[in-house]
Parts: structure tokens; sequence; C-alpha cells
């Protein structure tokens, strides 16, 4: 049986105050296991464009300050590479998902890399999907069906590994 946060609403909510995306990844699995003493499964994702040192990386959420819109954010990441040819504007997606099982801690990280284009495109999607075009593709994420979004994502990739650590069957 699976069940989501929102199925506990008595869990206090987790500040994501980590500098890293492990750290917010920890922090969430580690709080909701002491409060269930139940099997947890959690993430954190970020963007990390190299041009900018990897930023937003955790900070994606609220790049572009706390209660900022998707657009906001990923309007201030085109602002600050504005004027940056196609060639520096490599990024990637990154995840790191956490299990804690029996006090036990495992991690799984997986990435999908990229590019920022130059302008927003496609209307699928949430977050910087309309700025981020992966790699071998001329589609931004946000033009992509959800079929292969979900085959080649960041997320996708760090939960196929996770798949190891748990007993489900494929």
């Amino acid at each position: 049986e699976i069940r989501s946060l929102l199925d506990m609403p008595h869990l206090p909510e987790v500040i994501e105050d980590g500098a890293t995306l492990e750290e917010n990844a920890l922090k969430k699995a580690r709080e909701a296991y002491r409060a269930t003493n139940l099997t947890v499964l959690s993430d954190d994702t970020g963007l990390e464009v190299f041009h900018l040192g990897m930023r937003p990386g955790a900070y994606s959420a609220r790049y572009a300050g706390e209660g900022a819109s998707y657009r906001d954010n990923y309007l201030k990441l085109l602002a600050e590479l504005e004027g940056v040819p196609t060639a520096g504007r490599g990024a990637r997606f990154r995840c790191i998902a956490v299990l804690i099982r029996d006090g036990l801690v495992q991690t799984a990280e997986g990435i999908c890399g990229g590019t920022i284009v130059q302008a927003p495109r496609g209307v699928g999607g949430f977050g910087y999907d309309p700025v981020f075009m992966p790699e071998g593709l001329d589609e931004t994420f946000a033009e992509l069906s959800q079929e292969i979004k979900n085959r080649i994502s960041h997320r996708a990739i760090a939960f196929r590994k996770m798949k190891q650590f748990l007993d489900i069957d494929p």
C-alpha cells in the first residue's frame, strides 16, 4: 500500500532549508520516518545550469523569491542567461531520491542533461519545463508527451534505480 503525505495531514510541514538537493531529500525522508516509523520514499529535484555555477539547484522552486510562480522562476533564469550562446546554456535536471526502511537509508540519483532554450516553448509540464530541452531532442519538456518525459526524466531515472531497494515486481 502506497500513501502520500496528502494522506497524512497531521504530519508537520518540512522546511526545505538545505543548501543541496541531498540535504533536502534526506531531511524530508528522516522527518517523515521519525513521525510515522513507516518506510519512506522522498526526493528533491533541481535545475542546475553550468554557466550559473549550478544555480538554481536546491533553490529552484524559490529562485525568483518566496512565493514566486514557475513563470517568475524561469523568466529570471532566462534574464540571467541573456546573451549567452546556445553552446554555453548547458544544464541538467537532477533528482535525489531517498528511501528509509527499518532505519536504513538508501539514495539514488537521476540526471537528465540538456540545454536552456532562448524563450519558453510548450504548455505541458511545470516548473522549468518550458525552457529545458533534453539532450538529443528538439522539444522542451513542456512540448514532450507525458509518456516520453516520464521515460527520460531525472525523476524517472532516480526512481528506476531506487526500485532495486524495494520488494516490488516490475
